[in-house]
């Protein structure tokens, strides 16, 4: 059993910059990739960022790219999103996901990942 717990949200300047992060606790660690997601209030959870766990390779959200970094400390098992040039409609709650081996390396749905923490929530102001 792996617990996420992720922290970091919380009130931010648009055009400011956040760091999320999210740690992994338990016996084992069974995620080859490892993913931020976020909710806004009356959408769908979408699709933020991933990256693979060993070879540290990334793919992101158009919307975030080129604004969002994902990274992981391989030793800590503890994961990251380092938000930059936060606009107002990047306000939500923002959940990382562990995706265990065979589940679809290049496939982003949520659906494909197994654990997920409690969620962190970011707000924005204008």
């Amino acid at each position: 059993q792996v617990h996420l717990l992720e922290s970091g949200g919380g009130l931010v300047q648009a055009g400011g910059s956040l760091r999320l992060s999210c740690a992994a606790s338990g016996r084992s660690f069974p995620f080859s990739n490892m993913g931020w997601f976020r909710q806004a209030p009356g959408k769908e959870r979408e699709f933020v960022a991933d990256i693979s766990w060993s070879g540290g390779s990334t793919f992101y959200a158009y919307s975030v790219k080129d604004r969002f970094a994902i990274s992981r400390d391989y030793g800590k098992r503890t994961l990251y999103l380092h938000m930059n040039i936060v606009k107002p409609e990047d306000a939500a709650v923002y959940y990382c996901a562990g995706k265990v081996p065979g589940a679809g390396a290049t496939d982003y749905r949520a659906a494909t990942y197994s654990d997920w923490g409690q969620g962190t929530e970011v707000t924005v102001s204008s």
